[in-house]
């Protein structure tokens, strides 16, 4: 049954898992792997799951896990910003891609969970690991320092 949903997950929505993989790691190739190892972990360990949460969630956090395990510290989110915005209109127009490239991590994460995953609060909190109120504060500072910015560009 646990197998079945993990299998349909995997069918449905890798290309959300993989945008967001690219997010964090940055190579396609390197993404494509945080997935796959993800769903690999999640298979292997299916038996952990305790169903406290929803597997949707468990699975996110896994395969999160796994391209941040594939991170580079101190690379430019620019380009996968692009990657994962591309066919959205042109991101350079505002710059609003190099405002989202500097928000600190944590944001940023939230961030393309939330837009780029489509991800709720609830889940969102449960895959980054934080309380859905430090979810909604974490959006609520993000969405300022871009309209900070937004507001500078219009002067």
């Amino acid at each position: 049954m646990l197998r079945g949903r993990l299998e349909r997950l995997y069918q449905e929505r890798y290309d959300r898992f993989l945008r967001v993989a690219l997010g964090i790691v940055r190579d396609p190739a390197a993404a494509h792997d945080a997935v796959q190892d993800g769903f690999a972990r999640a298979l292997a360990g299916l038996g952990s799951y305790d169903g406290r949460g929803s597997l949707d969630a468990w699975v996110w956090r896994i395969v999160v896990n796994a391209a941040l395990a594939l991170h580079r510290p101190g690379h430019d989110w620019a380009d996968e910003l692009e990657s994962s915005l591309e066919g959205e209109g042109d991101p350079d127009e505002l710059g609003v891609r190099e405002w989202v490239a500097r928000l600190p991590e944590r944001q940023r994460l939230v961030i393309f969970l939330r837009y780029y995953a489509d991800l709720d609060y609830r889940t969102i909190a449960q895959v980054a690991g934080i309380e859905v109120g430090t979810v909604s504060a974490t959006l609520s500072a993000a969405h300022t320092a871009l309209r900070r910015q937004l507001r500078e560009v219009r002067r």
